[in-house]
């Protein structure tokens, strides 16, 4: 039994549907007058929409703003006047309150307009394709019998004539063109015969325009979205990226331009076959549909341009594949691949991948990838992969690499990597990373990483780490930011120690020290000069001394820290022609005076090695006499305890 709740609801439902269908058919019985002599379409609409209150909806492509109609309509309905207005270059429909005008078709279908027997082995079908919407003719318009791949293309002026074979006890064409929606029509076999054969436009995302029924708005101004729920919505069109391979450097030389719009209009088609052969592009076992079909075997005399391969293709001078290559392809010159390459593509000069690689790139010059590569990418001159690299990237002059690498380049000029490594850069000249290098970086001259390092950088020259976690080796180091380790005989750090020490200890009594880095390890580059009047020679009245060291920073608090440091320090006594060289281990105490002035001292051990002749006097020490002095190897290695003190800036 029904309830009283189910029945209320019921009720309510009749009432909405009769008062819709009610208000539907009072919209077109609504009798109206309208007068225009030589009057634009969209006012003469907006006059008909304010008399019978209602809206317009349509397509602003379809109407011009130049269109002028004459109407005379009395006290008629609606839908009289609509069917007076529209005549046959519109049709409409309602939907609820809204009317929406949309261009009519001239025909659905291809007419034949003649035919005769054909006693040959082929018979030929010829005709003209036209515009559904204005009649005007279509050209460039490819017209293909799928099964046996089979083509042609119409003119400028929409004819076409096509051959197929007798045999075959049923056929049809297929007509496509960009903008236009496929048409496939069924064609008597054994028939010579002429065709008119019709496409419909795809409707293009133009501005939806809506008249209302107010009579102060001009309507070629009101461009708004159409309800939800009206008839109107349709999906914008959408451009897919076809014809890639036509459009690189090669591929505008090598392909035709009638090669070009075939790939454009055949953007959906696509078939599989055992093989084909060509002698050029065009000049194939599958004609002019070679560029549609993709081979398990395809062999390329000179050149051949074919959707793709899944097996093994051989060109003697180059190969073009629209889409995607699988396994083993190989060519004398070149190879253009529009999608992706699975397996080994050799090239005698170059390969040229618009997607991505996953096994063997090699070429004699250059390799291009526009994805990423997995695998190996080899080759004499330059490599180039936008994506990124798991793999290694190896040439004899340049890589460059615009993705992530985890693996390895190497090259003897440069390496170029504009995002993040996780591996290894080798180079003869110069590494260049700008993210994190999580890795190796080795060159002979220097090495760039923009970001961080966390691995370490082994460069000749030089060195450079925006911010260093890791290890520095080098000449030259040069940080913004360090939290490793840089061993050089420059190490920078813009944020971290630049201190100038003067100092005096028990052998020199003046030393000047530079000293850069940060509190892990600093480097130290040092001079140092003893005036010695009391010698026992003129030529050892005075000693000069230059070296280097390193030195790290416990800090034991904010005003105090100890610095143990190793310097090296080669010391001219009179001449050069002996080697005087001391070795020094300090223990630095530091208190900080403020934030640019230090005071320190400390002990210290001395290993000192001299060349210096033996006399009756015994070995020159730079020390005074009463230094108690002892050998360590020999007579010529002399050890000491001694001091050192001073004052730092910075």
């Amino acid at each position: 039994m029904t309830t009283p709740r189910c029945a209320l609801l019921i009720i309510i439902v009749l009432i909405c549907i009769t008062t819709t269908h009610g208000l539907a058919q009072n919209l077109l019985d609504k009798r109206i007058s309208v007068e225009a002599t030589n009057q634009r379409l969209s006012d003469v609409l907006k006059l008909i929409s304010s008399k019978g209150d209602f809206y317009f909806s349509y397509n602003s492509s379809i109407i011009t703003r130049d269109s002028l109609i004459s109407i005379s309509a009395y006290n008629r309905p609606v839908k009289q006047v609509l069917d007076q207005l529209c005549g046959n270059r519109f049709k409409w429909q309602q939907n609820n309150n809204y009317i929406i005008l949309r261009k009519a078709p001239i025909t659905p279908a291809a007419v034949v307009t003649s035919k005769i027997p054909s006693p040959e082995k082929l018979y030929t079908v010829s005709g003209i394709v036209l515009n559904s919407e204005t009649g005007e003719k279509v050209g460039n318009v490819t017209i293909y019998e799928k099964e046996r791949l089979v083509s042609t293309m119409s003119d400028d002026k929409g004819y076409f004539k096509i051959k197929l074979k007798s045999r075959y006890s049923t056929a049809s064409l297929t007509i496509s063109r960009e903008m236009f929606e496929d048409t496939t029509v069924v064609i008597q076999p054994k028939f010579d015969q002429q065709v008119t054969i019709v496409m419909t436009p795809v409707e293009a995302s133009e501005p939806v325009v809506t008249i209302s029924p107010v009579e102060n708005e001009l309507p070629d101004t009101i461009v708004v979205r159409p309800p939800v729920d009206t008839l109107t919505a349709t999906a914008p069109v959408v451009k897919e990226e076809v014809n890639q391979v036509e459009r690189t450097r090669w591929g505008k030389r090598l392909l035709s331009a009638k090669q070009n719009i075939q790939s454009i209009n055949l953007k959906k088609f696509f078939a599989d076959r055992t093989f084909q052969v060509s002698l050029t592009p065009g000049l194939s076992t599958h004609g002019r549909l070679s560029a549609q079909v993709i081979n398990n075997f395809s062999l390329n005399v000179v050149g051949g341009y074919t959707a793709g391969v899944s097996g093994v293709e051989i060109g003697g001078a180059f190969n073009i594949n629209k889409k995607d290559v699988k396994f083993l392809q190989a060519a004398g010159l070149g190879n253009i691949t529009g999608g992706s390459v699975t397996g080994v593509q050799l090239a005698g000069i170059h390969n040229n991948v618009l997607h991505d690689v996953s096994g063997l790139q090699a070429s004699g010059i250059s390799n291009y990838v526009k994805g990423n590569v997995t695998g190996a990418q080899l080759s004499s001159i330059h490599n180039h992969v936008s994506g990124s690299l798991t793999g290694i990237q190896a040439s004899n002059i340049s890589n460059f690499l615009k993705g992530k690498l985890i693996g390895v380049q190497l090259s003897n000029i440069h390496n170029v990597c504009y995002d993040s490594v996780f591996g290894l850069q080798a180079a003869n000249i110069v590494n260049f990373a700008h993210k994190k290098v999580s890795g190796v970086q080795l060159a002979a001259i220097g090495n760039f990483a923009n970001r961080e390092m966390s691995g370490a950088q082994l460069g000749v020259i030089f060195n450079y780490a925006k911010k260093l976690r890791g290890l520095q080796v080098g000449l030259i180091n040069i940080s913004d930011t360090s939290a490793g380790y840089s061993i050089g005989l420059i190490n920078i750090v813009m944020k971290g120690i630049h201190k100038l020490a003067f100092s005096t200890n028990e052998v020199l009594d003046y030393n000047a020290a530079f000293k850069t880095g940060n509190k892990n390890l600093y480097s130290i580059l040092l001079v140092g000069y003893k005036g010695n009047k009391r010698a026992a020679t003129p030529d050892t009245s005075s000693i000069i001394s230059f070296g280097y060291g390193l030195g790290h920073e416990f800090s034991l608090g904010k005003w105090f820290s100890i610095n143990p440091e190793f310097t090296s320090q080669y010391l001219r006594m009179g001449s050069w022609e002996n080697s005087n060289v001391m070795n020094k281990l300090h223990l630095q105490f530091n208190v900080k005076l403020g934030k640019y002035m230090s005071l320190f001292g400390g002990p210290s051990f001395t290993v000192y090695y001299s060349e210096w002749k033996k006399n009756s006097a015994g070995l020159q020490l730079p020390v005074p006499a009463s230094y108690h002095t002892f050998d360590l190897w020999d007579d010529a290695v002399k050890g000491w305890f001694g001091w050192n003190a001073g004052i730092s800036f910075f």
